[in-house]
C-alpha cells in the first residue's frame, strides 16, 4: 500500500564525469521524492541520465552534488558499512540479467545470502521459497544458458528480494525482452510490490511500461527532472516538450486535420475508467483532433458519443479505423452536416 511518507528523497543530486575531452554533468540538480509502496517510474530518451540516477540512489555512483536520503538518512554521510547496509536494502534488476552463468538457479538467488552470512541451509530455504513465487522452483537446477530471457529476468528478480529489500530498482528490466514475456514481468513486479509492499523503481524508454505498472512517473531530459506527476496527469496532459515527444512521438509535429474525415464514436456500456482515446492514440502514434463529445458515467458505465477528426495522411486513417475495429468499439463515418 502506498504511503504519502517518502521512503527516498532526492535534494540537489548533480553528478559529473571527468573525461579526456572535459567534464560532462550526467544529473543536474535533481529533486524526488518517491513513497513508500508505490511503483514510480523514470522515464527519458538514451542518454538523458536516467541509468546514472539509479545508481546515485543506490550510491553505485556517488553523487557530486545533493544528497540521496534514504529512510531519513543522508546515505552520503554515512560509513561504507552503514552504505552496504542501505544497498542491501535496495534490490537491483538489469537488462541483461547479470546472473552468474557458472551457477544454477538455486545458486544464483543463494548468493546475495552468502555475502549477507546467511546460513547455507537458511539462505537455500528462502531461495527456494523466492523461486516459487515467481514461478521457478521446478527449475531449480538448471543454468541460465539453459533459460529463455523471460525466466532469467524471473530468477534475476528473486535474487532481488533474496535480502528482503525494501526497494526493488528496475533497470530498463523489460527492454530485452518480447512484449508477451514483458506483460508478464510487469505483472509479477506489480504482484510483489502489492503483496510484499515493496517500493518499486523502474528506469525505462518505454511510456507502455510506464502505463502498465507505474503510479507515478518522472521525465528526465538533458540531465534535468522535466515533469513529475501521476501516470494518468502525464499520459492526459504532458507540460513538456519531452513529455508531448515520448507519448505522441514526432508524429504530433507533423499531422495535417483540415480536411480529413469525421467519425463518431459510440460509447454503449464500455467502462467509463478505460481510457478510450489515449490508448487509441498511444496504439496508432497519431493524434486525433475531437470534435465534439457528449459522454455520462452511469454506475460505472460510458454512455454516449464523441466526434474526431482523423489525421489527412490515409496511412494514418487505416492504423485508427483498424484499431476501432480490433479493440470492437462502434463507430460510423459521418459528414459535416450530420454533426
Amino acid at each position: 500500500m502506498t504511503s504519502e511518507e517518502p521512503i527516498i528523497q532526492l535534494r540537489n543530486v548533480g553528478k559529473e564525469f571527468k573525461t579526456a575531452n572535459g567534464p560532462v554533468r550526467a544529473l543536474d540538480d535533481i529533486n524526488l521524492d518517491i513513497r513508500r509502496g508505490e511503483i514510480f517510474g523514470i522515464i527519458g530518451l538514451s542518454g538523458a541520465g536516467k541509468s546514472t540516477l539509479v545508481r546515485c540512489i543506490n550510491m553505485l555512483e556517488v553523487p557530486t552534488a545533493g544528497e540521496v536520503i534514504f529512510e531519513g538518512k543522508n546515505l552520503a554521510a554515512q560509513n561504507d558499512k552503514q552504505q552496504r547496509m542501505a544497498r542491501r536494502a535496495m534490490g537491483m534488476i538489469f537488462q541483461q540479467f547479470n546472473l552468474l552463468a557458472q551457477r544454477n538457479v538455486l545458486r544464483n538467488v543463494c548468493f546475495p545470502l552468502e555475502i549477507a552470512g546467511v546460513a547455507k541451509k537458511e539462505a537455500k530455504k528462502r531461495a527456494m521459497e523466492l523461486l516459487e513465487l515467481v514461478g521457478l522452483a521446478d527449475r531449480c537446477n538448471a543454468y541460465p544458458a539453459q533459460l529463455s530471457g523471460g525466466q532469467k529476468q524471473r530468477v534475476a528478480i528473486a535474487r532481488a528480494l533474496a535480502t528482503n529489500p525494501k526497494v526493488i530498482l528496475c533497470d530498463e528490466a523489460t527492454s530485452a525482452l518480447d512484449p508477451n514475456t514483458t506483460k508478464s514481468i510487469l505483472e509479477l513486479l506489480r504482484s510483489i510490490n502489492q503483496s510484499m509492499g515493496v517500493t518499486v523503481i523502474v528506469i525505462t524508454h518505454e511510456m507502455a511500461v510506464i502505463e502498465a505498472i507505474c503510479d507515478r512517473v518522472a521525465i528526465i531530459d538533458q540531465s534535468h527532472i522535466a515533469e513529475i506527476g501521476t501516470v494518468a496527469e502525464i499520459f492526459s496532459e504532458p507540460k513538456s516538450k519531452i513529455g508531448r515527444q515520448l507519448i505522441l512521438g514526432d508524429a504530433v509535429n507533423q499531422v495535417k486535420f483540415s480536411s480529413s474525415r469525421q467519425i463518431r464514436i459510440i460509447f454503449d456500456g464500455r467502462e467509463s475508467t478505460e481510457p478510450v482515446i489515449s490508448n487509441l492514440v498511444l496504439a496508432c502514434k497519431v493524434p486525433v483532433n475531437i470534435m465534439y463529445a457528449a459522454t455520462k458515467d452511469i454506475q460505472g458505465t460510458a454512455m454516449g458519443q464523441m466526434i474526431i477528426q482523423l489525421p489527412e495522411d490515409d496511412a494514418d486513417q487505416t492504423r485508427v479505423l483498424n484499431y476501432l475495429r480490433t479493440v470492437q468499439i462502434p463507430f460510423e463515418e459521418v459528414k459535416e452536416h450530420d454533426i
